[in-house]
């Protein structure tokens, strides 16, 4: 892989000690998936945050790369959810070694110029990059959002890579930093018009499907921006999809090569049922109702807030969101609105990176693929997979 003459004195740590672990990762990467070089990026998005996944291994190394202090993020750098809402851990019955831990690693992060602002959705709240820029993001949902419906250009980075790649501000030049890459090998043709959850279950059938590959969808009704976040969402974890087109409304349909795929998959109301039904896992009353993988959009809350207004939820309701969003949900009255129906609008973490399965609960209801996906097999908990009207009970 070709270096310039400042790029091979990081590697032989003329800029700190940081910078050349930063760049030994870099480099290999490049080596192992043939990159030509470096390419500056505009942004990077981090994971390998929560405590849960990462341990007090993840914990050390961050420690020891802050502590040198050769090295701090280059370009607009954001990070992952963790496993607690930083603010309220304990209000919310987080078990407290653990959110002590977590707190640990994000202040970690901070000593290395990544933002504080911890979310899957880092579009929604400042971390937006532009048409076609190179960044470098990890979170899978995050990735599949950015690659395809904004147009900027990542591969599905590992936490440590996209940390590295914040310091130094590259990352190496293959994949889908290429335009031979980005061109669709399967069209997906969908016969019945599609709302809510029914995005998820899409998601859900077409990644099994096409694994790591860039699946085109000609649909009938046109989606909203919450409706994509959901779908790659879904593509991004039964498969390990990083990027999608979608006739007239992602950015690169034009570019995909649409007309020379030769595989079609049509997918009717029959698949859409099939597949909704197929997530849940048991017929159990649900304890909790977790909503917000990815996290909520101020969109998201509203429509949750007009469905409680004026009730009393019967099960526990959490709404997942970073503080940016419930800052602005705060003063528009729905976070108020969810709160005296007896939910809780939560920050920075998810049900996913959780510690839920040491909370008491056993039974999720969630209106994520994502979610309904994971949680069976990161938790250990039964999940009920509806929309968001269906989940939540009222006394």
């Amino acid at each position: 892989m070709f270096l310039t003459k400042e790029e091979q004195e990081m590697c032989d740590g003329e800029y700190g000690e940081t910078i050349r672990k930063s760049m030994d990762i870099l480099v290999a990467l490049g080596d192992i998936y043939g990159a030509s070089g470096l390419v500056d990026i505009t942004s990077a998005q981090v994971s390998g945050v929560s405590y849960k996944t990462i341990g007090d291994a993840g914990l050390e190394y961050l420690q020891d790369l802050a502590r040198d202090g050769s090295g701090k993020a280059t370009i607009n750098a954001s990070l992952n959810p963790p496993g607690t809402d930083l603010d309220n851990w304990e209000e919310l019955g987080f078990p407290k070694d653990f959110a002590i831990k977590q707190n640990e690693i994000v202040d970690a992060y901070a000593d290395l110029g990544i933002s504080k602002t911890c979310t899957c959705t880092p579009y929604l709240v400042g971390n937006v990059p532009r048409f076609r820029d190179h960044v470098s993001w990890s979170e899978s949902s995050a990735v599949a959002y950015v690659n395809s419906v904004i147009g900027a250009r990542t591969n599905r980075e590992g936490g440590p890579a996209a940390l590295a790649a914040a310091i130094v501000g590259k990352t190496p030049l293959y994949g889908f930093h290429l335009d031979e890459n980005r061109k669709a090998n399967l069209v997906v043709n969908v016969t019945t018009d599609l709302k809510g959850a029914d995005f998820g279950a899409l998601g859900y059938i077409i990644g099994k499907v096409v694994g790591g590959g860039v699946p085109y969808f000609k649909l009938q009704n046109a989606p909203n921006n919450n409706n994509l976040k959901t779908l790659g969402a879904a593509l991004a974890s039964s498969g390990s999809v990083a990027l999608y087109h979608m006739e007239n409304i992602t950015p690169e349909y034009q570019l995909a090569g649409e007309e020379d795929v030769e595989d079609i998959m049509f997918i009717s109301d029959k698949e859409i049922a099939e597949t909704r039904e197929s997530l849940t896992t048991t017929d159990k009353e649900i304890d909790l109702v977790c909503l917000g993988c990815p996290h909520a959009s101020l969109e998201e809350i509203k429509e949750v807030a007009s469905i409680v207004q004026g009730k009393t939820i019967k099960n526990k309701l959490w709404i997942c969101t970073s503080v940016s969003v419930k800052a602005t949900a705060d003063r528009m009255g729905y976070t108020k609105i969810i709160e005296s129906a007896g939910g809780n609008v939560v920050c920075d973490t998810c049900m996913v990176v959780a510690p839920i399965e040491d909370m008491g609960f056993e039974v999720i209801g969630v209106n994520s693929a994502k979610a309904a996906n994971y949680v069976p097999s990161m938790c250990g908990l039964d999940v009920v997979y509806d929309d968001v009207e269906n989940l939540v009970k009222f006394q």
